[in-house]
């Protein structure tokens, strides 16, 4: 009898530790699941799709990438300006979502933030075009301005700086991606969001490493006219 009173006062406990559990259970395969969507929806070549639509496929004109600046030099700036907001749109909007239906946790910011990063790696690395992509800088945008939008309104100065002086919108890119890490720090970031977006801006180096090679060597591309 002893036994049986023993047994019954613990069943609601183990009740409530196996809900727990479930709870938990659940919230990881969320976070799992959301992870894996930002990749998929990072991944989606919208450029090459814009181009598609209009008869053009981008890979292989102008440097033969599917980011929006390609885009543009190939399609023309309108086109370029929306397959900019699509790109953008990718890594701001996944954020956005598991912002909104991730339970309250410790560890909340850093899956959202990881789905940032997860975005971005999809649009440099997408598993539709066998894994080769853009150079995540529209992508990265959205994931910056979801971060902090403060710190996107210097580095667009800077960006626009650079280029409008030099000419050359990859050093205009590596600029602004560059600092964005620092004006969170600046700012008193979280630490999960100033790893994640100092990430985003090493992968933008690294997908940027012939653009480095060509401004090293004075053979970029600039908007700039020539002149005689």
């Amino acid at each position: 009898m002893c036994l049986l009173a023993k047994y019954s006062r613990l069943g609601p406990q183990i009740k409530g530790l196996a809900s727990n559990c479930f709870k938990n259970l659940m919230v990881i395969i969320m976070q799992i699941l959301f992870l894996l969507l930002s990749y998929l929806v990072g991944a989606i070549p919208f450029g090459l799709v814009i181009g598609k639509i209009v008869g053009a496929d981008v890979r292989e004109q102008g440097s033969k990438n599917i980011g929006a600046t390609n885009v543009s030099r190939v399609l023309g700036k309108k086109l370029g300006f929306v397959t900019l907001l699509c790109d953008l749109s990718k890594g701001l909007l996944p954020m956005a979502i598991a912002s909104h239906f991730l339970p309250e946790s410790d560890q909340k910011m850093i899956w959202v933030s990881m789905c940032g990063v997860a975005a971005v790696v999809g649009h440099m690395y997408p598993i539709y075009l066998g894994f080769k992509g853009g150079k995540g800088v529209a992508t990265g945008l959205g994931v910056f301005l979801f971060l902090s939008p403060l710190s996107i309104a210097i580095s667009l100065v800077i960006f626009i700086g650079t280029v409008w002086f030099t000419g050359y919108v990859s050093a205009g890119s590596l600029a602004a991606s560059a600092l964005i890490p620092l004006w969170l720090l600046l700012f008193g970031g979280h630490w999960v969001v100033i790893s994640a977006a100092a990430l985003i801006a090493l992968l933008i180096w690294v997908k940027h490493h012939e653009n480095i090679g060509r401004l090293i060597r004075g053979e970029e591309k600039s908007w700039k006219k020539k002149t005689d």
